[in-house]
């Protein structure tokens, strides 16, 4: 995608497929390895145009952070919202991610998840960033098993922490098979065997 040139008038390109390159190249290779000549490259503009309509490399990370959470991260986010019980959207988020995870037409895993493995200190703030996403779905699916506690639906003695660290730990793990190369039939597996766990 190539930048294109009026007389009279800056440069000008299509942002939202600009955003997408950019999500790929992060997605694929993490923040700290993604360089802004990488990015640049992939998203077709120059560094000025880069930084004029995204901000530096940190705000633009934020900004597809942002767009993955509300575009290919949703896996995690409509079971909850749309499933009738706790059991139906676990169930469904781990069935999600086995074909999110290995789904050919993006890099594989989660962004929010290995986007930020290995950081320097200087962008501490960028794995916090992404550490607040996954601790509010963990905390979201807790909120989901502690409600159905409290209605008498779930043993009463159910640690509904515990329980939501426990899947919450399951999805992460799914994506480390993921990214080694784990196939979604070995990751249903995982799913399978992880609802073994629920409370009965």
């Amino acid at each position: 995608m190539a930048e294109t040139t009026t007389r009279g008038r800056p440069r000008s390109f299509d942002r939202a497929a600009a955003l997408e390159h950019a999500l790929e190249q992060f997605w694929r290779y993490g923040y700290e390895a993604t360089s802004i000549s990488m990015l640049t490259k992939a998203m077709g503009i120059s560094p000025p145009s880069l930084y004029a309509a995204f901000g530096d490399k940190r705000t633009l990370f934020r900004e597809v952070v942002g767009h993955y959470a509300e575009t290919w991260g949703r896996y995690g986010t409509r079971p909850l919202a749309e499933e009738a019980t706790a059991r139906a959207a676990v169930e469904r988020i781990l069935r999600a991610a086995a074909e999110e995870y290995t789904n050919p037409v993006h890099p594989p895993g989660c962004l929010v998840i290995s986007g930020a493995t290995n950081v320097a200190e200087a962008d501490a703030d960028v794995k916090q960033e992404l550490r607040a996403y996954r601790e509010r779905a963990k905390l979201a699916i807790t909120a989901k098993i502690a409600a159905e506690v409290e209605a008498g639906l779930l043993p009463p003695d159910t640690d509904a922490a515990a329980l939501g660290s426990f899947y919450a730990s399951v999805i992460q793990g799914m994506n480390a098979q993921a990214v080694d190369g784990a196939g979604r039939s070995e990751l249903n597996r995982i799913a399978e065997t992880a609802m073994l766990a629920w409370p009965r």
